[in-house]
């Protein structure tokens, strides 16, 4: 399992699909409130004057050389729901992300955020 101390270490390293494909920057790791392990990573994307940060699950995610690979499509990462560079992630978000990959959603106790950045 990955931790996400070790994981944040992979920041502006490359992330790359199943495929091996480069997605684009590991950016930023949000971890489970609740268990405090990684949860979700946001990816840095787009072209150099426009990047905007898409959200993947990381729970499966495996480290390589120079590199984190996830076990989704390419394409499905950079369709994923996304803020900007300088944005916060709003509670009310969290769920389209879990939905895009089509994973279970609980938020916090009494309602409150599941996600918190690290």
């Amino acid at each position: 399992m990955i931790e996400s101390a070790d994981l944040r270490e992979w920041r502006d390293h490359d992330v790359v699909d199943e495929d091996s494909h480069k997605i684009g920057a590991l950016e930023a790791v949000y971890v489970d409130t609740t268990t405090d392990l990684p949860a979700v990573a946001t990816i840095r994307v787009g072209l150099p004057t426009r990047h905007r940060l898409v959200f993947v699950p990381v729970a499966e995610a495996v480290i390589g050389p120079g590199y984190v690979r996830v076990p989704y499509a390419k394409a499905l990462v950079k369709s994923a729901p996304s803020i900007g560079t300088d944005d916060v992630l709003p509670v009310e978000d969290e769920e389209a992300i879990f939905q895009h990959y089509g994973l279970p959603y609980e938020p916090g106790a009494k309602g409150t955020r599941l996600l918190a950045r690290r």
